[in-house]
């Protein structure tokens, strides 16, 4: 953590948790002990970056594609998150995060809808925390056609004009209207995409692809992106704003 001090830390890091499922494959075990594997990384990441003086953090847990993985793997997928959010009461850690969750939430079972209802709840009073969202059943294009379904219906109740509709209120449409835009979006496990995670807004975002396997990631692998992130000049579209976080 010495070594980030004086640069310019993000406001809002999105990740791309990628790897869980090669990291057991490689080591001879079944994928769902990798997804559990990272489940512990993501705890640990959240608080590091907490730490840092990150203010928001979003993972991409569950992408509505990946609904076409084995039934087995979605089961213990969904399983370990139910988990990890049932237990999050009893982590001492508790009071440093405020979990959200953003996705087609609605279509899961009533039982899973619960739990992240729950959990929101009972955390959204935490102070001086770090806001972690989780992107469940999420997908960005999925994200916008809900949006514009919205103002569809907004413009068909007479309350919006459709030549008034811009972008700060179709960015006010979306699942993620109560955060700021990522600044540094991370991608592990050495593939270079974006997958279809919240492509509105990482329209300025700075990008950062690594090779490490989402379940090796360390605090050394999170100061490694900020600094990068640090070294290089967001101009957004115009001039330079200087290095890093200038946004």
């Amino acid at each position: 953590m010495s070594e980030l001090i004086g640069a310019a830390v993000p406001v809002h890091i999105a990740i791309i948790m990628d790897g869980n499922g090669r990291w057991a494959t490689r080591r001879g075990l079944p994928r769902t002990l990798g997804h559990r594997e990272g489940a512990e990384t993501l705890k640990r990441v959240a608080r590091y970056c907490k730490d840092i003086g990150v203010g928001y953090l979003t993972v991409y847990a569950f992408s509505t594609e990946n609904w076409k993985r084995p039934g087995d793997e979605v089961s213990g997928i969904i399983r370990l998150l139910r988990h990890y959010i049932n237990t999050f009461e009893s982590d001492p850690e508790r009071d440093r995060i405020r979990v959200n969750f953003i996705g087609d939430i609605e279509t899961l079972n009533a039982d899973v809808q619960r739990d992240f209802r729950s959990i929101s709840e009972r955390t959204r009073g935490n102070r001086d925390a770090i806001n972690l969202t989780i992107a469940f059943n999420y997908g960005a294009r999925d994200e916008i056609v809900r949006a514009a379904r919205k103002a569809a219906a907004l413009a068909a109740q007479g309350e919006l004009v459709p030549e008034q509709l811009d972008e700060a209120m179709l960015s006010g449409l979306l699942d993620t209207r109560a955060m700021p835009d990522p600044d540094l979006l991370i991608r592990a496990g050495a593939e270079s995409r974006i997958s279809n995670f919240m492509l509105w807004q990482l329209a300025y975002t700075e990008l950062y692809f690594t090779d490490t396997l989402w379940p090796d990631f360390r605090d050394a692998d999170i100061d490694a992106a900020v600094a990068a992130y640090a070294a290089r000049q967001r101009r957004f579209g115009g001039l330079s704003t200087g290095r890093g976080g200038g946004s």
